[in-house]
């Protein structure tokens, strides 16, 4: 059993010093031995094998930043479920009351934006003529 804080961290400190100097002598080595071929082909972006079309300055749909909110709030539910979980016997019916409104105002807010329709993607051909 460790007796100081130097000796329960070292282990924590050595793992993360050779874990650094690891990366740093891979990424120097790539730098020192890799080939620098400048060339059109790879100067483009790579968009998953497809040539990229379009202006890399072309809007997002809103409906892009909306989905993007709703999965970081249901990232953070998902981490509060932890700490509930741990303490739920010692709170009991009180925690689990705390944690079905908790539940019930994000499943609030999912349900108004399904309703909204920003998890519809398809985009219909009345509204394509006037978004353009």
């Amino acid at each position: 059993m460790p007796t100081s804080i130097i000796e329960a961290y070292f282990p924590v400190l050595l793992q993360v010093l050779l874990a650094a100097t690891i990366a740093g002598a891979l990424i120097a080595l790539g730098v020192l031995l890799g080939k620098r071929v400048k060339n059109k082909v790879k100067d483009t972006p790579y968009e998953c094998g497809i040539t990229p079309t379009g202006s890399a300055k072309e809007r997002f749909s809103v409906k892009f930043y909306l989905v993007a909110m709703l999965f970081i709030l249901f990232d953070i539910e998902a981490i509060f479920l932890y700490p509930w979980a741990v303490v739920y016997r010692e709170l009991k019916l009180f925690a689990f009351f705390e944690m079905l409104l908790f539940i019930v105002l994000v499943l609030a807010g999912f349900f108004y934006i399904w309703k909204k329709g920003v998890l519809n993607w398809a985009i219909e051909e009345s509204e394509q003529g006037k978004t353009r």
